[in-house]
């Protein structure tokens, strides 16, 4: 049941971690780094996992933020 609650809540990154490792892997595999001095780009690994990160990260920011019924900031 908590799995589920989850799921439900970072649905969105959770697309978007595979997206971007995906990006990430393809930019290494098609522009990628000729002279290997490139931090991100001149190994497959750092490439995949950067996109990933970064595929989570933007995903996330399309996540509908709703308040809670037991909020007790005040900002209702």
């Amino acid at each position: 049941m908590m799995i589920q609650t989850f799921v439900k809540k970072n649905l969105l990154s959770i697309i978007g971690v595979p997206i971007g490792a995906l990006a990430g892997f393809l930019y290494w595999k098609f522009v990628g780094c000729n002279s290997g001095t490139c931090a991100i780009t001149s190994s497959p690994i750092n490439s995949t996992l950067y996109g990933s990160v970064m595929g989570g990260l933007v995903f996330s920011m399309f996540k509908n933020n709703k308040k809670d019924k037991n909020d007790i900031s005040g900002n209702n």
